[in-house]
């Protein structure tokens, strides 16, 4: 990732990169804490349920966070310069953030994204200053964006490789430092369960490295969409694992085992059928009046199933879970009846289930 094209020591240079190491961390400072919202369940199971709501940060989901780390990583490494574009590979709302960030600091952006990325985040990555290079196969995203870094003398930013070293799972005013300070006063405030969901697999890693840190008891549980290979690598112990295709869950799911998801950090994976996502997310509208998109569904579906194993064994306590992005970016795909009969995806039996366990029935898949 080491540049020679610039002189490290041009008092231009270290005024521009001092500078855009302001902006960078002058958003953070000018950003609220994003709400942690409560999910209603009956009071007698004694068990509460919550979701970390990312939709809420200025570019809209929880890769924001990465972004800004991203950037502050690749600045002040000396990888990202004036006038040299930064090249993502994205499934589109770590483009979103980081065009946000580019603009920021005055550098072109390009993001490297299946064909398939729903048509609102490519207008937000363009909104954002950035433009979209799209590509047929959603394997071909890497090679295509170390290509285009080495073509025009950019930095590929990597994120499925630098997620989880950017940022500081110690603390620092990381997710899991936020959700641990919003439960302070609650009736469990360390929960029995985190349910992440994994792209890149940096906020699983930077969850599960702060709770050892802290030495907490709660467990960390990543939920796995169809046409994804973290599943499969995590149960059999195989870094080299790969699936074919790609994910229709926007945002999560993977064709191989990205460097930045630390398998041996977590304590469970579930594998989540893409209609009972996309289920759970319809039920996440009618309870709470919030759109939200897939990949929430997937995180949402396997913490209701984790509260249920819970109430079943009659156990108290909380659960926390993540609102990646909100619901408008997918108005064409999860909340299109028309979408789902193409994909051949029947929701109506995943959301009959959820709604009759919410009303006091036992679980059932």
């Amino acid at each position: 990732m080491e540049t020679q094209d610039v002189d490290r020591t041009d008092p231009d240079y270290r005024r521009w990169l001092k500078e855009a190491v302001r902006k960078v961390q002058a958003d953070n400072n000018r950003s609220a804490d994003t709400h942690l919202l409560r999910f209603p369940l009956p009071a007698e199971w004694g068990i509460d349920l919550y979701l970390k709501d990312e939709s809420t940060h200025p570019t809209g989901s929880l890769k924001h966070r990465l972004a800004r780390s991203l950037f502050l990583y690749g600045l002040c490494n000396g990888w990202i310069r004036p006038g040299k574009p930064v090249i993502e590979a994205s499934s589109g709302s770590t483009a979103v953030s980081e065009a946000y960030f580019a603009k920021l600091i005055g550098v072109p952006f390009i993001a490297v994204m299946a064909r398939s990325t729903s048509r609102a985040k490519i207008e937000l990555i363009e909104f954002h200053g950035g433009s979209c290079h799209l590509v047929d196969d959603p394997a071909e995203v890497y090679e295509t964006s170390a290509r285009l870094a080495a073509e025009t003398g950019g930095h590929y930013m990597d994120q499925f490789t630098y997620a989880e070293r950017a940022t500081d799972w110690r603390g620092n005013n990381n997710i899991a430092e936020s959700i641990f300070a919003q439960l302070r006063l609650e009736p469990y405030p360390e929960p029995s369960w985190i349910v992440a969901t994994a792209g890149t697999g940096g906020t699983s890693a930077t969850l599960a490295r702060y709770v050892h840190y802290q030495q907490y008891d709660t467990r960390i549980c990543v939920a796995d969409p169809e046409n994804s290979c973290f599943f499969d690598g995590w149960v059999r112990h195989d870094p080299e694992a790969v699936c074919t295709g790609g994910s229709r869950i926007e945002g999560i799911g993977r064709p191989r085992m990205e460097p930045s998801f630390v398998a041996g950090a977590i304590d469970r994976m579930t594998k989540v059928p893409d209609a009972a996502s996309i289920a759970a997310m319809r039920v996440l509208e009618r309870v709470l009046g919030k759109r939200a998109g897939g990949s929430t569904g997937t995180g949402l579906w396997t913490a209701l199933r984790i509260t249920a194993e819970m109430r079943a064994r009659g156990e108290h306590g909380s659960v926390v879970t993540l609102i990646c992005d909100p619901g408008d970016r997918y108005l064409d795909k999860y909340y299109s009846d028309a979408w789902l009969a193409g994909q051949g995806l029947d929701i109506a039996p995943y959301q009959q289930a959820l709604e009759g366990y919410l009303a006091g029935s036992p679980w059932t898949d």
